[in-house]
């Protein structure tokens, strides 16, 4: 039986999902990058999972509201705006791993496939930053994944679009985010 480790960054973000054929564990890793890639390193070290599949919210400056992306390419905004020299700010991970089928029928769903842009700061300003979403934690996870050589993919809901206050309209959002992806793991 095939092990998914899904992690998520507040308890406000849990959503419990079954895939057929699947064990699946959860892992709490709290809000940002460092604790993110510390936390999930420690539970990959304790028990190697098959897949890490990173659920929860973010924001957007082009997309809408209740839109969910299914992300396997991530940037680090943080590093991005530098970008010195042998500093990787950004990770596709299409190309590096086997599609499991699981993977394969995600990414064939009623999600959008695209770009997770992660940093150390919850944006509230429109900037001129790529990707189709915005989180705190992907990207790290994502290089924690790559260095381990685990499959990893990230489904995110967005709560709130970039400039219009960003943090409450997160906050108001929560119930709707949790209540989305339940059902758009419910239909797959």
């Amino acid at each position: 039986m095939k092990k998914i480790l899904v992690t998520y960054a507040v308890q406000d973000e849990f959503v419990p999902i079954t895939v057929n054929g699947c064990e699946m564990r959860y892992i709490h890793t709290g809000i940002g990058k460092t604790r993110s890639a510390m936390n999930l390193t420690k539970a990959l070290c304790e028990d190697l999972p098959d897949l890490v599949l990173n659920m929860g919210t973010s924001g957007s400056h082009k997309h809408s509201v209740g839109d969910i992306f299914v992300c396997r390419r991530f940037i680090d905004r943080d590093y991005e705006t530098v970008r010195l020299p042998g500093i990787d700010y950004e990770i596709d991970l299409t190309a590096i791993h086997q599609e499991t089928q699981t993977m394969q029928h995600w990414l064939s769903a009623n999600g959008s496939v695209g770009t997770c842009n992660t940093g150390d700061s919850f944006v509230t300003e429109i900037t001129s930053m790529d990707g189709d979403v915005v989180d705190m934690e992907a990207f790290a996870q994502a290089v924690v994944c790559q260095e381990f050589q685990i499959p990893f993919i990230s489904v995110k809901y967005i709560t709130d679009i970039i400039g219009q206050n960003s943090v409450k309209h997160w906050e108001d959002k929560l119930s709707d985010a949790r209540k989305g992806l339940e059902l758009w793991f419910s239909d797959k």
